[in-house]
């Protein structure tokens, strides 16, 4: 079976626009959230938000295409951009533009299209008018397309759609199909722009999102005990994917090694994951032992951790069940509690976390923790508050979806 290493990365942030300024935000613990500035949001429960800020596409998106496009779709396009430009590839000199391809990920798609067309067309008199734009600019698969035709990647172009689990789907994918010889090269990553009325008001209405307005910057609490739901937030994460061997000929800097991707269902409830973590469990011993690995390899765990009362208490009962009494060596921490819930993109964002940790080995906080809850072990190492300095030789990342969807990727250094 073919080796796959990562040669690029691209980001987009409420934290950082790029990986570098991503990467600080990390380490200093910086928070994304504040109130809403893409809509008046003054009536909804929730007003706030971990929007990106200061986003400026043209550096890597026509402006003319720029129009035609649904802004996770800029996103898209503007950390792809970043990941091929870090990846030093000559896209104007492929090999083999047939063995180069895009997967790529977004839980919802053109969220801001649909919603703003239907508006508009609820205020006109007449026959029915939508722009000609509306499903090309809404369907999830258009990034990946868009991708293929702004780089001349010909070879296999599609999306994954698995809710908050989409973008650890898109790069399990990717992984699987270059591991099989079917390509050398991919772009993967996944973008989300649900901050709009419609996905403000949806989760609201759901009870999904915390309602902590006079206190936003703190609202995102994974395991604190007043957790009160995720905070919504946007963006994208890019990485190119490459055959081993590919990457060494043409001299890539490669900055880790993917070596485990699993999947798995709860086949249990819409939204509520299982209370035991039964599938989360499974889905982790899965990648381990396609990684040859034992619960001892694995240093950092990026875990899904939303700050909702429930999934945190599921996640932690399925690490605890796997790793046993190695648990107490590893750091535990979610980087939701900084950048926010990026759904569909947040394995893509979650994954470069994960590799800046390799890279500089560090732990990136969790940040907002306040109160103990006494649901949790108090010896676990949840890296509260700070970034923590530790060796860092493989990291576990998970992300689950709502319809029970689980995917984990194990990343280590080379």
């Amino acid at each position: 079976m073919k080796r796959v290493v990562v040669t690029g990365l691209g980001a987009l942030t409420p934290i950082g626009n790029d990986v570098e300024t991503y990467r600080a935000g990390l380490k200093s613990g910086a928070c994304g959230a504040n109130m809403i500035t893409h809509f008046d949001a003054s009536q909804f429960k929730t007003r706030f938000a971990c929007e990106i800020k200061d986003f400026e596409p043209e550096k890597y998106v026509d402006r003319k295409e720029m129009r035609r496009m649904d802004p996770f779709c800029q996103y898209a396009m503007y950390t792809a951009g970043q990941a091929i430009e870090d990846s030093g590839i000559d896209v104007e000199n492929l090999e083999d533009p047939y063995r180069a391809g895009v997967i790529w990920a977004s839980g919802i798609g053109g969220f801001y299209t649909m919603e703003t067309e239907i508006d508009e067309e609820a205020r006109r008199d007449g026959p029915p008018r939508y722009s000609p734009f509306l499903i090309p600019k809404l369907i999830s698969d258009i990034a990946p397309g868009h991708i293929s035709m702004k780089f001349g990647f010909k070879g296999v172009n599609y999306g994954t759609v698995s809710a908050c689990a989409s973008s650890n789907h898109s790069i399990g994918n990717a992984v699987d199909y270059i591991r099989m010889g079917k390509a050398d090269v991919i772009i993967t990553g996944g973008s989300e722009a649900a901050v709009t009325k419609a996905g403000v008001g949806g989760f609201s209405s759901m009870k999904a999102m915390s309602e902590r307005n006079d206190d936003c910057t703190t609202a995102s609490r994974p395991f604190d005990l007043d957790r009160d739901g995720f905070v919504l937030g946007e963006g994208a994460g890019a990485l190119i994917l490459e055959e081993y061997e590919h990457a060494k000929r043409r001299g890539a800097k490669i900055y880790a090694e993917v070596v485990a991707v699993a999947y798995t269902a709860d086949a249990y409830h819409m939204t509520a994951p299982h209370p035991e973590g039964l599938s989360v469990a499974k889905v982790m011993e899965l990648a381990l032992a396609e990684a040859g690995m034992t619960p001892e390899d694995i240093d950092y765990i990026n875990v899904h951790g939303t700050s909702t009362p429930l999934g945190d208490i599921a996640e932690v009962k399925a690490i605890q069940k796997v790793f046993g009494e190695s648990v107490y060596d590893l750091n535990i921490s979610s980087t939701k509690s900084m950048t926010g819930h990026l759904l569909g993109a947040a394995g893509a964002v979650e994954a470069i976390a994960g590799i800046c940790a390799l890279q500089d080995q560090f732990v990136p906080p969790t940040i907002n923790h306040f109160t103990d809850d006494p649901a949790f072990d108090e010896k676990i190492n949840f890296t509260f508050n700070e970034a923590q300095d530790r060796k860092v030789r493989a990291v576990l990342s998970n992300t689950f979806g709502f319809g029970g969807h689980n995917a984990s990727l194990i990343f280590k250094n080379l």
